[in-house]
């Protein structure tokens, strides 16, 4: 996978902050802990494998000259994206393989109505991304910002168009909050990078074909950034203290460590030693990696 770098040079040791861990953390607590610092993993998700796979599709498509990226190619990368994803993570086919319902033909098929979809919504001949898979990282008060953004288009004028694509349904108004926290996240870093407030961040649905748009400004902007201060202050006093407390919500129902979980009659693991020490390190809870939803 091809992958842009723009970013300042933050000290290898700098306290580091995903938009998927801080989402985490402000959903619950107890499961920013268990990803974050009891490295649970749930496991291999096939929603989760059938979104890596087409956001690979959309991504490889602009390498091809304009005129040539049409549904029928898209179509055509995704056999070869597929193969180049299970080589990488050979259990997504033991996944497949152990499921009554999906074979490779139907997987297939399933991301292709997705990824054919996309032309409904977008026209890739008409576009030119400026980046693709954008590794951004800048820091705000000691405290490092990282992250992965899907496209950036960028204007004549300088004009700057964050676009995430989501292989699910646009959510409710309920939800639809944590999709724009993400995209504000890296609204704000391209911000601090660049000088120059996004103009439009835009949010994909090929589940149900929608697109969100939301035009950010600089008081937007500055408001996360203070939200993400008190998160990361929270999340430094949890891990001093140990207390890492679950917070339920509808969300719950998706969530792979009930049987972990008080809330359900679990009980978490031991807390590992120098969990405070943990969570300090970028390489934990500022552990960044591309999209796959």
């Amino acid at each position: 996978m091809s992958v842009s770098v723009a970013r300042h040079t933050v000290s290898d040791m700098t306290p580091a902050l995903s938009p998927s861990r801080a989402a985490d953390f402000k959903q619950c607590p107890l499961l920013f802990r268990f990803r974050t610092i009891d490295k649970l993993e749930g496991p291999p998700s096939p929603a989760a494998a059938r979104g890596t796979l087409v956001h690979s599709v959309l991504e490889h498509l602009f390498d091809l000259p304009a005129p040539e990226r049409t549904p029928e190619a898209a179509r055509a990368l995704l056999p070869e994206r597929w193969a180049a994803l299970t080589t990488e993570r050979p259990e997504l086919i033991e996944m497949i393989e152990a499921s009554d319902d999906l074979d490779d033909v139907t997987w297939l098929d399933d991301a292709a109505s997705l990824v054919e979809r996309w032309f409904e919504l977008e026209d890739p001949t008409r576009l030119e991304p400026a980046e693709r898979e954008l590794y951004v990282e800048t820091e705000v008060d000691g405290l490092t910002l990282r992250g992965y953004v899907d496209r950036l288009d960028v204007a004549p004028d300088g004009a700057m168009r964050v676009v995430d694509y989501k292989t699910g349904r646009s959510p409710g108004e309920r939800f639809e909050g944590k999709a724009l926290f993400q995209m504000k996240f890296y609204a704000l870093v391209l911000w601090r990078l660049r000088g120059q407030v996004p103009r439009m961040l835009q949010l994909v649905y090929l589940g149900d074909g929608q697109v969100v748009r939301y035009v950010p400004d600089e008081q937007d902007l500055r408001s996360l950034e203070r939200n993400l201060k008190a998160v990361w202050a929270a999340v430094v006093r949890a891990a001093e203290t140990g207390d890492f407390r679950p917070r339920t919500s509808r969300l719950c129902n998706w969530c792979d460590f009930q049987e972990f979980c008080p809330e359900f009659g679990g009980t978490p693991p031991p807390m590992p030693e120098g969990a405070s020490t943990l969570v300090l390190d970028p390489r934990v809870s500022g552990q960044a990696v591309p999209a796959d939803d």
